[in-house]
């Protein structure tokens, strides 16, 4: 379980918060949609819970461990991966390589697999033609299915993702989504999106919505 403590943020004064004692709880294989006002602090808080950056107060745990313990290097490179709304491939490298390279950083057991990293991109439809082209010469969608499919492969089970399908078209965004539900319903990973799209926020096991600075459990 990944879990967040009485935290609190604030830019210059701290009498005007971002929020304040912030009390959140995330289990394993549930999709976690986040939605709320421009602004109000959803990117926010997920780079505090990718480890990207540190709240004024409050504390992060994994499996009741402080990730400020588990050291952020080792918290990023190993138990979580980010999806960003523009793919954050490399963009020299094609969607196989890319994906090897992640495995290989991180130390994954598939290391080196070609075949396994193929026979995975086949799934959502890039053959591997599409898999052995420079990333840029692939779709949006294309290439968003290749950052989830690396999300996957590797062994993180925290999926972190911003704005995942803001760039895509109704079904694409839709065959993302399916996907993002495959990592936690059958790969048992947690996944937290946060969205704009008031139709893939619905979507998700559970939906939190930021207002007044408070996180709310949607009804």
């Amino acid at each position: 379980m990944l879990s967040v403590k009485k935290l609190s943020h604030w830019y210059g004064q701290s009498d005007k918060p971002l929020y304040e004692d912030v009390d959140l709880s995330f289990d394993a294989a549930k999709v976690y949609t986040i939605v709320g006002a421009s602004g109000s602090g959803k990117t926010t808080l997920l780079s505090f819970i990718a480890g990207l950056d540190k709240p004024q107060k409050g504390d992060i745990f994994l499996d009741g461990q402080n990730i400020k313990k588990i050291g952020s290097t080792n918290y990023r490179k190993h138990e979580v991966a980010i999806i960003f709304q523009q793919y954050n491939l490399l963009t020299y490298m094609s969607a196989l390589d890319n994906i090897l390279t992640a495995l290989s950083v991180t130390g994954s057991e598939h290391k080196g697999e070609k075949q396994y990293v193929l026979d995975a991109l086949k799934g959502v439809g890039i053959d591997e033609a599409d898999a052995k082209k420079n990333v840029q010469k692939l779709s949006g969608g294309q290439q968003q299915r290749v950052a989830i499919i690396q999300a996957m492969l590797v062994d993180a089970n925290i999926v972190i993702a911003d704005e995942p399908t803001g760039n895509l078209d109704g079904e694409n965004s839709a065959m993302i989504m399916k996907l993002f539900q495959d990592l936690a319903h059958v790969h048992h990973k947690t996944v937290i999106i946060v969205t704009h799209d008031p139709k893939i926020a619905d979507q998700g096991d559970v939906k939190i919505s930021l207002e007044d600075r408070k996180f709310r459990i949607a009804s």
